[in-house]
């Protein structure tokens, strides 16, 4: 079992909140792994830890970890995850987000969801079937999402007398698949859910492992920034005119999608092209130095433009070409096929466009990412290629700069639905 003495005090290091979402194959233990995160770190109310004894006194089984996680009746009915569960936790060094993704495929579209934010990924492996299907379709997701950092979980070691060759076996079979995928990130840690080894407390059942227990790597990964340093992207997402001030004193108000903004930095808003000059940057808190991605900030300009929610701030002399098709990869969300003409909005950043599907030009397999034709369009769930057209001029850029500058999602006007995700591969004029 997991050792039990108390761990030594950590300095606080501020690394700032970090989004993780976890996945793997039906019945690897996600919500386990889950729940055994936010019993051991002591996140759990007492009144929701007697009723998770109480319901698995009742069915006759151990403590149910993941009954603090399966939050849907049917979930807990049916022993599956079937929508994302969020919870949050903290230790003495870091705070984060965990979103648990279903294991199986009929579900990939809320896995999708789920990984589309997140700054890392728990990729769950059972350790008596090594990599599976599903092992290979969450990691090639994983990859088209550009999650940053990958930590594979080989769960249910006990299951397999700790065999440290077994762990070995799996971890090469990771990398190797990770290495075609282009995941360029990533670690394996050999842990038991159930029990707690090597989850928040290092195990004395693994010797010959001797890298930290999986909240210690996550704690440790380096805190993420959509592209500081890149060209700047501010997406007006409202206009603000303070009451009681004298002149107005307008301020646009939205987050950093990618960059860094400065007080006397020369913007530009696209798509009128009216210039001026950053005054301020401000929060509740007062006045910042600078704001970089993704924070949240109000700017106040040096003069007042005809700016409008939508509308994009970037550095003068840096600003992209405006955009009317794009090429995209999407995960279609919707009930009924997609195919070529369908008639959509088209919301990226704050600005929401029609926009007409041109062409379905291939669909994805999902375990390799490999494209075959799509003559049927795309159904639920399934990976694929688009040209899209717009009929306003996007600020845009491709996914592989910058996560939060090339994503967008496809709405059906008639149902408000939301039913496609896309990740922006090219664009043209």
């Amino acid at each position: 079992m997991a050792t039990s003495s108390a761990s030594a005090p950590v300095a606080t290091l501020v690394h700032g909140l970090l989004r993780v979402a976890t996945c793997g194959s039906v019945d690897d233990g996600k919500s386990t792994l889950l729940g055994r995160l936010l019993h051991d770190t002591r996140q759990i109310a007492d009144d929701q830890l007697d009723h998770v004894r109480d319901v698995s006194e009742r069915r006759g089984t151990a403590l149910d970890l993941a009954l603090l996680t399966d939050g849907l009746r049917a979930e807990r009915e049916q022993g599956i995850t079937i929508d994302v569960a969020y919870r949050s936790f903290e230790t003495p060094r870091r705070r984060f987000i965990l979103a648990d993704c279903p294991g199986h495929e009929q579900y990939t579209r809320n896995m999708v969801t789920g990984a589309s934010t997140a700054d890392a990924a728990v990729l769950l492996v059972d350790a008596r079937h090594g990599v599976v299907a599903q092992t290979r379709r969450h990691l090639a997701i994983t990859a088209l999402l550009r999650v940053p950092h990958v930590l594979v979980a080989v769960n249910k070691m006990d299951l397999v007398d700790w065999d440290g060759g077994r762990f070995a076996e799996i971890a090469g079979d990771v990398r190797a698949l990770a290495e075609t995928l282009g995941v360029e990130d990533v670690a394996c840690v050999p842990v038991s859910a159930l029990e707690g080894d090597n989850v928040v407390e290092p195990s004395t059942r693994t010797p010959w492992y001797d890298g930290p227990p999986l909240v210690t790597r996550l704690e440790e990964l380096p805190p993420e920034s959509d592209d500081p340093d890149g060209p700047l992207r501010f997406p007006v997402q409202l206009v603000i005119r303070p009451l009681g001030e004298a002149g107005g004193g307008r301020r646009y108000a939205g987050r950093v999608a990618r960059g860094t903004v400065r007080p006397g930095d020369a913007v530009v808003a696209l798509p009128s092209g009216e210039e001026a000059v950053v005054a301020a940057v401000e929060t509740l808190d007062g006045e910042l130095a600078h704001a970089s991605a993704p924070r949240s900030v109000s700017i106040v300009l040096d003069r007042e433009l005809d700016i409008s929610r939508g509308d994009v701030l970037c550095r003068t002399g840096a600003a992209p070409a405006l955009t009317r098709e794009l090429e995209a990869t999407i995960c279609w969300m919707g009930e009924r096929h997609l195919r070529p003409g369908a008639r959509l909005l088209l919301k990226h950043g704050t600005r929401t466009t029609r926009a007409i599907v041109e062409d379905v030009t291939e669909r994805l397999h999902l375990q390799s990412l490999l494209g075959a034709p799509a003559p049927d369009g795309l159904a639920l769930n399934d990976l694929g290629r688009v040209r899209v057209r717009v009929a306003e001029p996007l600020v845009a850029d491709p996914y592989a700069e910058s996560r939060a500058a090339g994503a967008f999602v496809l709405i059906d006007d008639a149902t408000n639905d939301t039913v496609a995700a896309g990740m922006i591969t090219s664009t043209t004029g």
